[in-house]
């Protein structure tokens, strides 16, 4: 199973992980981390690109995390809430028991 956790503060996020493997087929055939994978690593390259923001991001084999060290932009902020929208929808369409996906309001 693939975890996405997200953390925001005041509406700017502070953490992004993305952990695990889906295991909905076989690895080269697996619709469900073929797709949260091009979604996690072009908002990760559409931060890099069309943002100032500053943030650290790690990728290894199943696990991408992003810490953004100060209050993003607006289209930082875009640019997250439209990763996790598509990720909550792959989620809705194929189930928690592939893709779960938590985001944490912290004071």
């Amino acid at each position: 199973m693939i975890t996405v956790s997200a953390s925001r503060r005041a509406g700017s996020y502070l953490t992004f992980e993305s952990r695990g493997h889906a295991d909905y087929s076989e690895e080269g055939t697996d619709i469900v981390c073929a797709a949260v994978s091009a979604l996690v690593i072009n908002a990760v390259n559409s931060l890099e690109t069309f943002t100032k923001d500053h943030f650290t991001a790690a990728d290894e084999d199943g696990l991408v995390k992003i810490r953004f060290e100060k209050e993003q932009s607006p289209e930082g902020k875009l640019l997250m809430d439209s990763l996790l929208l598509g990720l909550t929808e792959i989620s809705r369409s194929y189930g928690k028991k592939y893709l779960t996906v938590k985001i944490r309001e912290v004071q």
